[in-house]
C-alpha cells in the first residue's frame, strides 16, 4: 500500500482527491491549516487521519507521494521539506489525470456558473441510467452526499475548474483533465486575483477545446456569444444547445420559474421535465446535461428521471430551514450574473413574498471593486439588502469593494415599508440581530457566501427560534 499525503486536504477538489485515493488503495493522510466540515467530516469517516496545521513531523513516516493543494505556497514548513527531501510531488490535477482519468472518459463541465450544478446532474443522470459514473465535483450533491467517487467503470464526471493548479503550475486546473466529451456552458470575467481580463480566459478556454480529441464532442452553449466565438478553435465535434435560435439541443421554458421545461431535438420534442430546480440558469445547466446523455445514447427516459429525481447540491439555493414562518436558503453564488439569476430563479416561485438577501463578499474577486458597478443592479429583485463589509486581506482601502456607495445606490430607490431597502453590516452576527428584528411570517431570506460567514445559518436559525 503506498502512502499518499496531501497537504492543503480540506480544499474540496482536494478532499475528493483523497477519497478517490483511498478507494483506489493508497494508504492517504492530510494536513491543513484549519480542519473544518463539511469536508473533515468526511474525510475522518472514511478513515484518512488529519493533521491540524503544517508540521514536519506529519510527513513521518515519509509518504511516496505528496499532493499540493493550489492554496499552498513556498514557504510552508511540510512543502519545504518536501522539496528539500525530494519527496515526489504533483498538483491534484496531475494526479487525477496519471491516476485516474487516463484511459477513461472524461466528461468536463466548465464555465464561469454553473459547473458544480452541472456535473452535479450528470453524475445523477448517468447513475439513474446505470452506467456507474466516477465523479469529482466542487460541491456536494445531494444525491451522493459527497463530492467524489472512483470510477468502476469508463465515465468519469469532472467539474473544470479554471483556476490556477499550483504554485508550482500555473495553468488552468482543467487543462490537466483532456476531456473526451467538453461542456462550456458560459464564459466571463471572473478569478481578478489571477486573471488581468477576459481575454486572458479566453485563451485558457481555445487552449482547453484544442485538447480535445477529434472524436470526441464539445457541447457549447450556443446563446453566449463569447462561447460561441470560441468555438473555432475546436477540433472535435461542436453541438450547440440553448433557449434561443436554431440550435441541435433546445428547451422551451413552461413555467415562468424554470421549474418545468420541455426539451427538443432538432426541433422535435423529447419529454417535459418537472424538477425542482428554479430560474433560467438551472434550465442550461440541465440541458447541457441532456444534451451530453443523448449523444452518447442514453435513453430519452432515463435522462427525464435523472433531471427529475435530482435533490440538488448543498449550498446551492439550498433550503436550509423554515422558522416561524420565515424561509431561509444558503446559496453559494459570488459574481453578479449568478446572483441576479438565482434571484430571478427565487423571485418567480415566491411572487410578491418579502425577498431578504444578505450577501458576504468573500471571494478574491468580490472583495475588490471589479464589479463595483453590476453588483447593485444584480440586487434589484431583492426588497432588503444586508451587505458585509469585506475583509482586507492584503487588500489596500482604495481596492476595496465599496460597499457604502452599493448601499446608497439601493437606497434611492423606493423602499418597502420603514425598512431601509439595503445596509452594510459588519459580519454575519450583525445580520442576524437585523433580521431576527424586521423579519415577518413569509419573508424568505437568502443568505450569499462561499465560506461559513460566522456560524450565521445556525444563530438565525436559533435566534429566530426563540422570536
Amino acid at each position: 500500500m503506498k502512502h499518499l499525503h496531501i497537504i492543503g486536504i480540506c480544499g474540496t477538489a482536494m478532499a475528493g482527491l483523497a477519497v478517490m485515493a483511498k478507494e483506489q488503495g493508497w494508504l492517504v493522510t492530510g494536513s491543513d491549516n484549519g480542519i473544518y466540515p463539511p469536508m473533515s467530516s468526511l474525510l475522518e469517516e472514511i478513515g484518512i487521519p488529519l493533521q491540524e496545521g503544517f508540521r514536519l513531523e506529519n510527513l513521518q513516516p515519509r509518504p511516496d507521494l505528496v499532493l499540493v493543494g493550489n492554496t499552498i505556497s513556498r514557504g510552508n514548513v511540510e512543502l519545504e521539506a518536501v522539496m528539500d527531501q525530494d519527496i515526489p510531488y504533483r498538483s491534484g490535477a496531475q494526479w487525477l489525470y496519471e491516476h485516474v482519468l487516463a484511459g477513461r472518459h472524461p466528461v468536463v463541465a466548465t464555465g464561469t456558473h454553473g459547473k458544480t450544478t452541472t456535473t452535479s446532474l450528470l453524475a445523477k443522470v448517468w447513475q439513474e441510467a446505470g452506467w456507474q459514473p466516477g465523479f469529482l465535483i466542487g460541491g456536494i450533491p445531494l444525491d451522493f452526499g459527497r463530492g467524489a467517487r472512483l470510477p468502476p467503470r469508463e465515465w468519469v464526471i469532472v467539474e473544470g475548474d479554471e483556476y490556477d493548479t499550483a504554485f508550482f503550475d500555473k495553468r488552468p486546473k482543467f487543462l490537466h483533465y483532456r476531456p473526451k466529451t467538453l461542456i462550456i456552458n458560459n464564459l466571463e470575467f471572473d478569478h481578478a486575483d489571477i486573471y488581468p481580463d477576459l481575454e486572458a480566459i479566453r485563451r485558457q478556454f481555445r487552449l482547453l477545446l484544442r485538447s480535445v480529441p477529434a472524436s470526441g464532442y464539445v457541447l457549447a452553449n450556443g446563446d453566449d456569444p463569447e462561447v460561441a466565438a470560441l468555438l473555432p478553435a475546436a477540433y472535435s465535434r461542436v453541438v450547440t444547445y440553448g433557449l434561443h435560435g436554431a440550435h441541435p439541443f433546445t428547451a422551451q421554458v413552461e413555467s415562468s420559474d424554470g421549474s418545468s421545461w420541455q426539451l427538443l431535438r432538432q426541433g422535435e420534442p423529447l419529454c417535459r421535465i418537472n424538477w425542482s430546480l428554479l430560474g433560467d440558469h438551472n434550465v442550461y445547466n440541465g440541458l447541457a446535461t441532456a444534451a451530453a446523455a443523448l449523444l452518447h445514447g442514453m435513453p430519452v427516459a432515463q435522462v427525464k428521471a435523472g433531471l427529475e429525481g435530482f435533490q440538488g447540491v448543498a449550498r446551492r439555493m439550498q433550503l436550509r430551514f423554515m422558522v416561524g414562518g420565515v424561509s431561509v436558503y444558503d446559496d453559494f453564488a459570488h459574481h453578479p450574473t449568478a446572483i441576479a439569476t438565482t434571484l430571478a430563479g427565487l423571485r418567480a416561485r415566491i411572487g410578491s413574498a418579502r425577498l431578504w438577501v444578505v450577501v458576504e463578499p468573500r471571494s478574491n474577486t468580490m472583495r475588490t471593486r471589479v464589479h463595483q458597478e453590476r453588483l447593485a443592479p444584480a440586487f434589484a429583485l431583492a426588497d432588503h439588502l444586508l451587505l458585509a463589509r469585506p475583509q482586507a486581506r492584503g487588500l489596500r482601502p482604495e481596492e476595496l469593494l465599496d460597499v457604502e456607495a452599493i448601499v446608497a445606490e439601493l437606497n434611492g430607490r423606493p423602499s418597502r415599508g420603514e425598512i431601509p431597502t439595503a445596509a452594510v453590516v459588519a459580519n454575519g452576527q450583525e445580520a442576524v440581530v437585523l433580521l431576527k428584528q424586521y423579519c415577518q411570517p413569509g419573508d424568505h431570506v437568502v443568505i450569499m457566501s462561499n465560506g461559513g460567514f460566522d456560524g450565521i445559518h445556525l444563530k438565525l436559525q436559533q435566534e429566530l427560534g426563540q422570536s
